[in-house]
């Protein structure tokens, strides 16, 4: 897999997107409490704006028209790299709203196209190490920026913040932009939008991904940081130690999906995120509650074996809009959710951890019907 220009271009652009993105993410929820004085509300309705540009990620099929799937997601991490650049200059409410949805334009398109171009340059026995392989390595990447703000938090603004992380990721999404990794050999994807009935589970098994996420993303670290009063230095150590047991945590989870298959470590992962969920809302303890977001994350990242089983039952020129289309399917609860659980927070601060907890227990019920892939044929028994 090394020698191929692909493996080098996707590695690169993954870790720019994790620098951007958690960059963005240790500061976000201490920006916006202690510069910009947001309540719950105010946090749900920019994350509910953060999704936005998932849920249209199907625009990225006509993209397709006019641009090559690579120099997409070149485009798309530079785009990134510009909303955490301009985060710290607007702290208001409004600016900030402006420029999250810049940074989650370019994340989600970027996550998009790179989940189209690793099932199409890498088969169902590599997919899953490479799908590993990308998670430590964004770990790592995630480490080495929480070091920089852990470190550097005391002398610096979150405004100068800000715009070093995101300066380096456009300067990653420039270096890329020079590259051509493509080979010709390869399928070409069809750029039109993709719907079919066999593909079904996989849509389902992708709302509820994209509904639970949100509810965990949204309201995980704002619990860490409303309730136990976390400050920045405890957030980032946290997100360190996190993103160190997903490091070496990562390649194994690759590793077990080709052994014990996508059915079994997806009810894994559902049935532990069921208790994970109820102990958030009724814990009050702030080491217990620290060790619910770590367990959280790595149960979470069982989810791309949701990806590796469509890759196994699907058509090879299929991947590309499929990929597309199942960001928006993702999405479709994640614009609403956030919102509505800013309000439910206002009324109580655990009801939409109860709803993450019914959304697994949908999951763990739906993944049931999970049918084992023969490889040879991609025939479905």
């Amino acid at each position: 897999m090394k020698k191929r220009p692909m493996y080098r271009y996707l590695i690169v652009l993954t870790v720019a997107a994790a620098v951007g993105l958690q960059g963005w993410r240790t500061l976000f929820n201490n920006f916006a409490v202690d510069v910009v004085r947001m309540d719950g509300f105010h946090i749900g309705m920019i994350q509910s704006v953060r999704e936005v540009p998932g849920f249209l990620a199907l625009l990225a099929i006509f993209l397709l028209h006019i641009m090559k799937e690579h120099s997409l997601s070149s485009v798309s991490i530079m785009i990134l790299g510009a909303g955490v650049m301009l985060t710290g200059i607007f702290p208001t409410y409004t600016g900030l709203m402006l420029t999250t949805l810049l940074m989650s334009l370019g994340f989600h398109y970027y996550e998009t196209t790179n989940q189209s171009l690793t099932l199409q340059y890498f088969d169902e026995h590599e997919s899953p190490i490479f799908l590993g392989l990308q998670r430590s390595l964004s770990a790592a990447a995630s480490i080495g920026i929480g070091v920089f703000i852990f470190l550097l938090s005391p002398y610096l603004s979150f405004k100068l913040m800000f715009f070093v992380i995101g300066l380096l990721v456009v300067f990653a999404g420039a270096w890329s932009f020079t590259q051509d990794p493509v080979d010709k050999g390869k399928p070409k994807q069809h750029k039109k939008m993709i719907f079919k009935r066999k593909y079904s589970l996989f849509y389902l098994l992708t709302l509820l991904s994209g509904a639970r996420r949100q509810i965990f993303v949204v309201f995980s670290v704002f619990l860490l940081v409303k309730k136990f009063h976390f400050s920045v230095q405890e957030i980032t150590v946290l997100f360190v130690v996190n993103n160190i047991i997903n490091y070496f945590f990562a390649p194994f989870l690759g590793k077990a999906i080709v052994r014990f298959g996508e059915k079994r470590v997806l009810m894994l992962e559902y049935s532990s995120l069921i208790i994970i969920f109820i102990f958030y809302a009724f814990v009050e303890s702030r080491i217990i509650v620290a060790g619910l977001y770590i367990l959280n994350h790595i149960f979470f990242n069982f989810a791309f074996a949701i990806r590796t089983y469509f890759q196994k039952i699907a058509d090879p020129k299929d991947i590309a809009p499929s990929m597309a289309v199942s960001f928006t399917i993702n999405h479709l609860a994640a614009v609403i959710l956030p919102a509505v659980g800013g309000l439910l927070w206002l009324i109580n601060y655990r009801i939409p951890f109860i709803v993450g907890a019914v959304v697994s227990m949908m999951s763990l019920c739906s993944v049931f019907f999970m049918r084992n892939v023969v490889e040879k044929g991609r025939n479905l028994r």
